[in-house]
């Protein structure tokens, strides 16, 4: 007698060998999808690695070689542009081989991609990085997130949004974990750089906007390095030659690849799909009252024809948008717009922990928000989400100005509540948009849809950090050629050793900063840094504006797009 499973050598993975046997307790499911979730939700936490890949070659400071902020922020958004097209593109495919295949080749490009990262940072080739965790290990992340979505829908029929908000709570819990163990392996794998003496005992010269110093080996270039920069290595202020040291970020990437690879295959396993037309005993339909709601089914590829589809769509897209570039560089910014005015309270400890609560925010959003959702509908959590989103957008810009003149723990903790908000409706928006699309186009393919809707995530991806990098970076522009114009050129010349004329140079080379400058500014002098972002959160509330009417035109989808009507249809 053959034995053998259908579906070859890797027939064991496939949706056909996995289904449940009858008695089987389908709440052994949401384990397995919340520990991917929270292997793979760890991309959250990517502002964490932001300081230690902007100077990698500095350690205490950025050198003139190190990758600039923007470039690494885009790393973070090309994983995200790789999620949604993953998703968009193995939706048939997971429909078709089910969860445990997918958590398998998750669990190889997201473990992979950060491995092949490592390698990228220790040869200090961003391309790497780019190809790692970026393509392949975004690609894991698309499969990782939908491999969850439909099955649990069809094990829980009854509760919709409480199994969307499950089957999607770790993905915004996993920086949540992720935070702490990035900085904890980053403080342990880091080696400080070499140390020449204080700026004064050694001669430093400039050239082409780069610091030089001579030593016995010879002219080495040099950071010349603050007290707070050199105390995250146990140094002191002064001079440190650059390209000695670690910052710990290449041994981090390549300890966490292995434990996420280990993780996700160890749940992927944990899948079980429930029998055909399976529902819970003693459980029926209820009569449907709501016209949001329908009892019909699209077929994916009719989905995409529908204008519900594209609204649907557009919300998505500005919803995450309006979050995700800040998410991206979450810890600079807490650290930009509060650390010089409350230096003792909003240390790097302070934004590292500002990291894990966006992380606790956007993990219990995620299954408050979808399980609200059951009883006031998707439609009204939505306008929640745009309406209330919308107006603490606009707070954030008051509570950061009023604390750069008038230091008050006051305006942190404004700050702090509007954005903690933000995060909640922002991983609520995701946890409840597949209830929303299976409410709008039934559960036939939901996840083969919900997995193109995700490509609205992949625009987002690249808007969110365009629009905060770019309209910072015009920012700090114009507040750098601000307080230029302030400083007396000879400080300027004693404190750079150059003069004012080469400012283009010193600031492509990071000599010349906003922090520097405000060091010999004229007394009374206001620090724009607080002040970077503001321009953001007025584009972002806006593009909350739009999405609120999309989601306030949706309406049901028309009859002719239902599965059975086109089944009838004659074959051309």
């Amino acid at each position: 007698m053959n034995n053998a499973k259908p579906g070859g050598a890797l027939g064991f993975l496939r949706k056909e060998n996995i289904v449940a046997k009858p008695g089987f307790n389908r709440w052994l499911v949401p384990p397995a999808s919340i520990a991917i979730h929270l292997c793979i939700g760890s991309v959250y936490a990517w502002s964490v690695f932001n300081p230690a890949l902007s100077r990698e070659i500095g350690i205490v400071g950025a050198a003139a070689d190190d990758w600039s902020l923007s470039s690494i922020v885009w790393i973070f958004s090309v994983a995200i542009v790789f999620l949604g097209l993953a998703a968009a593109f193995a939706g048939k495919w997971l429909e078709e081989v089910g969860p445990r295949m997918v958590g398998v080749v998750a669990a190889f490009l997201w473990g992979g991609g950060f491995i092949i990262g490592s390698i990228g940072i220790s040869l200090h080739q961003l391309w790497l990085i780019y190809l790692g965790y970026g393509v392949l290990g975004g690609c894991g992340l698309g499969l990782g997130y939908v491999s969850p979505v439909s099955t649990l829908l069809r094990w829980f029929p009854d509760r919709r949004g409480m199994a969307t908000g499950m089957a999607i709570m770790g993905f915004g819990g996993g920086a949540m974990i992720a935070a702490p163990v990035k900085d904890w392996l980053l403080s342990i794998h880091a080696r400080a750089p070499e140390y020449l003496g204080t700026e004064g005992a050694v001669k430093v010269i400039t050239e082409g906007g780069r610091r030089f110093a001579e030593t016995a080996a010879g002219k080495v270039e040099v950071i010349v390095a603050s007290a707070n920069q050199a105390a995250a290595y146990g140094g002191e202020a002064g001079i440190y030659v650059v390209g000695t040291g670690d910052t710990g970020a290449s041994a981090t990437f390549m300890t966490l690849g292995i434990v996420y690879f280990c993780v996700m295959i160890v749940a992927s396993f944990m899948y079980r799909v429930p029998p055909e037309n399976w529902k819970p005993e003693g459980w029926e339909p209820k009569e449907q009252t709501n016209r949001m709601v329908t009892r019909e089914h699209v077929h994916i590829d009719q989905a995409l024809k529908t204008p519900q589809f594209w609204q649907m769509w557009l919300m998505l897209c500005f919803n995450v948008t309006a979050g995700i570039g800040v998410i991206g560089v979450a810890k600079t910014m807490m650290t930009e717009i509060y650390g010089t005015t409350m230096p003792g309270i909003v240390t790097a400890a302070f934004a590292s922990t500002y990291v894990l609560m966006i992380s606790v925010f956007n993990m219990c959003g995620r299954f408050f928000w979808a399980s609200t959702s059951d009883y006031i509908g998707r439609k009204m959590t939505y306008h929640c989400f745009f309406v209330l989103g919308t107006l603490l957008y606009l707070s954030i810009p008051f509570f950061a100005s009023a604390g750069a003149e008038s230091p008050n723990v006051i305006y942190l903790v404004g700050f702090y509540v509007a954005t903690m908000i933000i995060f909640s409706m922002y991983g609520g928006g995701f946890a409840t948009i597949p209830a929303y699309l299976a409410d709008m186009f039934g559960t036939m393919h939901v996840g083969g849809i919900h997995g193109r809707l995700l490509t609205a995530w992949s625009a987002a991806g690249v808007l969110g950090p365009l629009a905060i990098t770019s309209l910072r970076d015009m920012s700090v522009g114009k507040a750098i050629e601000d307080l230029t114009g302030r400083i007396d050129p000879a400080a300027f010349a004693e404190k750079f050793g150059a003069p004012i004329d080469q400012l283009d140079q010193l600031v492509a080379a990071k000599t010349v900063t906003v922090a520097k400058l405000m060091e010999i500014a004229p007394e009374g002098t206001i620090d724009p840094t607080p002040s970077l972002y503001n321009t953001t959160m007025y584009c972002m509330a806006g593009l909350l504006v739009i999405a609120f009417f999309a989601n306030l035109f949706l309406r049901p989808v028309n009859e002719r797009h239902h599965y059975r009507e086109m089944a009838a249809q004659p074959a051309e």
